[in-house]
């Protein structure tokens, strides 16, 4: 069987014979079945997507005579059958006039084509004119062709075929209505073709057409002739072996032993089969290329599962191996294998560079981060059917990938941190900064419960805009009562607070100790959040958890879904030594699932005393007198998002 007989075998003979192109199919069938017809029409797209056979199909749907010799015999449908389509399907149909613009580029040529389209067709209802590659005509060529291409006679039509529709005059492109044919995915062609070799009654594997579908580049007419090749080279079937072979293209599977050698941290097996690669001889160069490729389809897994290109049918082997890598792993690993590439000109030859390469992975490796979990990953789009939905999915919590943190929001910094070092090592600050938090007693009682209001209205600071022209700055910037109130902020650490705030700015520090139980609940969890003295990501961390479970020795904790990605081991080590200097020691396991809607985190607690805070003081902002006469003379307006308690501002 050549590859002649093969494609014309299985070209689409109608519409909806065509193959990934329904958005083009659409708008052509329904322009023919409302005799709303165009005197041109322009395909492109890249070779190989069926630009010509569109137009072929549309020619006989134009002179197709099934339903008489009218202008209402036009159809959506042609027949197949009639003079006029057995004509066009042989290429012996006089009206369709086809031209090779890349052989006939002066403008001579055209105006010969261009002398006959005053005469009536001859044998069909319309004259066509298909001028395939029509980017390769001559500027000269071209505005020969406009004033016919701009005022035809009715029984003219013009179906011109690019691939570079760039090229074209925008005067010629105003006067076609333009269809795009879209590139054909891998996974369409491997669909295609096996349907054909099923007709056939081709045996085949299913990962040589995916090696086919990946060479043809989105071309279903190369698929078609590597598919009639790969046939002819395998004596009538197509094996995965024999393609390989064939194309001369680098065996995938070796790449995929290259990443699971690289998650695993395996030296030894990573050597052997970068030694079993060499036995090929293998461009050294493109196998560093592929598995750069590769990082960048699990990096993809790991934040968008359903995003992962599956040109290699490969999807969910990816999925599975994306879940033994840490998020930092994949990106230090894509990184160095990029910079690897560019540095292969200078090494004394390409297999020793690809060797040094992947060593320079695993040597630079961080050691801070989790080593490669072998749980389900926590980015999954289902990640109930994962954690949540198993009642017993604490005891299976473990060290998963340490993710890239998703986007959330900023934390506001509590009172405690900005007189406590934050750094990225998560050491814990002496406990005197939490006299700088009157409000924490606010988290005694249920969660749940409604907070009294807070002992000591809190100084404010705010900034105002004068939308009268040249307003004073000295009473906007500087009023009375601020001034005066202006060093409050200072006296917190002096001992001169009033009473009642005072047992409750020592009990957090020391909330825990003097907890009479063993273990930890919510409550005393959100008591004490404070006092941990955690900071950074490993606070953001903590902040959106509950206490699930406490046996005295496994404290688990309810992660947020939204906040998965941010589990690591160093913030599971930061969080056990906290509560260690706290009395109590306690080995952390995260487990993830939703949290219920009617208990706080110390997150959500911290946002709605924030919250609280900014009503009170925007309150007595608007009922000061002093702000009220700035209103009433100077027109001023009070900018409520400026204003921050002073909690805030130390």
């Amino acid at each position: 069987m050549s590859y002649q007989v093969l494609a014309r075998k299985w070209r689409p003979r109608t519409f909806h014979e065509l193959v990934g192109q329904a958005h083009v199919q659409r708008a052509l069938v329904n322009a023919l079945d409302q005799g709303r017809l165009h005197h041109a029409y322009l395909f492109t797209g890249t070779r190989g997507v069926g630009k010509t056979t569109l137009a072929r199909i549309l020619a006989k749907c134009l002179n197709c005579t099934a339903n008489g010799r009218g202008e209402e015999g036009v159809t959506s449908t042609p027949c197949g059958q009639c003079a006029s389509c057995q004509a066009i399907d042989e290429g012996r149909f006089v009206d369709l006039i086809e031209v090779d613009a890349a052989s006939r580029t002066k403008v001579e040529d055209t105006r010969e084509l261009l002398d006959n389209v005053q005469y009536a067709p001859t044998q069909g209802r319309y004259k066509v004119y298909l001028i395939d590659e029509v980017h390769m005509l001559s500027t000269s060529s071209f505005n020969a062709l406009l004033k016919t291409l701009e005022e035809p006679p009715p029984h003219v039509k013009f179906l011109l075929a690019t691939t570079d529709p760039q090229k074209l005059p925008p005067t010629v492109l105003s006067r076609c209505l333009q269809f795009t044919l879209k590139h054909m995915p891998p996974e369409r062609v491997v669909e295609h073709l096996t349907y054909v070799l099923g007709e056939e009654g081709v045996a085949f594997d299913e990962s040589a057409l995916w090696l086919l579908g990946k060479a043809a580049e989105g071309s279903m007419r190369d698929a078609m002739s590597l598919t009639d090749q790969a046939i002819a080279f395998g004596q009538g079937s197509v094996r995965h072996a024999d393609v390989a072979s064939m194309l001369g293209t680098l065996d995938h599977r070796h790449i995929l032993g290259l990443a699971e050698a690289l998650a695993d941290v395996d030296v030894q097996r990573l050597l052997a089969e970068v030694s079993q690669l060499a036995e090929q001889g293998p461009d050294f160069a493109a196998v560093l290329d592929e598995l750069a490729s590769m990082l960048h389809r699990l990096a993809v897994a790991q934040m968008v599962p359903d995003a992962v290109d599956n040109s290699h049918g490969d999807r969910d082997v990816i999925l599975q191996l994306a879940s033994r890598f840490t998020a930092e792993d994949i990106q230090l690993y894509y990184q160095i294998g990029i910079q690897g590439r560019g540095d292969m000109v200078h090494a004394p030859d390409l297999r020793s560079a690809l060797e040094m390469t992947l060593l320079r992975m695993l040597a630079f490796r961080p050691q801070g981060v989790p080593k490669p979990p072998r749980t389900p990953l926590p980015l999954r789009s289902e990640p109930s059917g994962i954690t949540a939905g198993d009642p017993n999915a604490a005891a299976q919590v473990a060290s998963t990938s340490a993710a890239l943190p998703a986007p959330s929001p900023p934390v506001e910094p509590s009172p405690s941190e900005s007189h406590r070092e934050s750094d990225q090592r998560g050491e814990v600050a002496p406990q005197t900064a939490f006299s700088a938090q009157p409000s924490q007693a606010e988290s005694e009682g249920p969660v749940i419960q409604e907070e009294p209001p807070l002992q000591e209205p809190p100084p404010w600071s705010v900034d105002t805009e004068v939308t009268a022209p040249e307003p004073e700055p000295e009473p906007v910037s500087a009023p009375e009562p601020v001034a005066e109130r202006e060093p409050e902020p200072a006296s917190f650490p002096e001992p001169e607070p009033e009473p009642e705030p005072e047992p409750d700015i020592v009990m957090p520090s020391n909330a825990m100790a003097e907890n009479g139980s063993d273990t930890l609940d919510n409550a005393l969890w959100l008591q004490s959040f404070d006092s941990l003295g955690l900071g950074g990501l490993t606070r953001n961390l903590a902040g959106n958890c509950l206490v699930e479970s406490d046996d005295g020795k496994l404290l688990t904790l309810r992660l947020d879904p939204s906040q998965a990605a941010m589990q690591a081991e160093v913030h599971q080590t930061r969080i056990e030594r906290a509560l260690g200097e706290q009395g109590k020691p306690r080995r952390v396991a995260f487990y993830v699932a939703e949290l219920p809607s009617n208990v706080e985190t110390p997150r959500k607690r911290e946002e709605r005393l924030n919250k609280e805070r900014h009503a009170q003081a925007v309150d007595l902002l608007n009922h000061d007198p002093h702000v009220q006469k700035l209103q009433q003379a100077f027109g001023a307006k009070l900018i409520e998002s400026s204003v921050k308690p002073a909690e805030q501002l130390r």
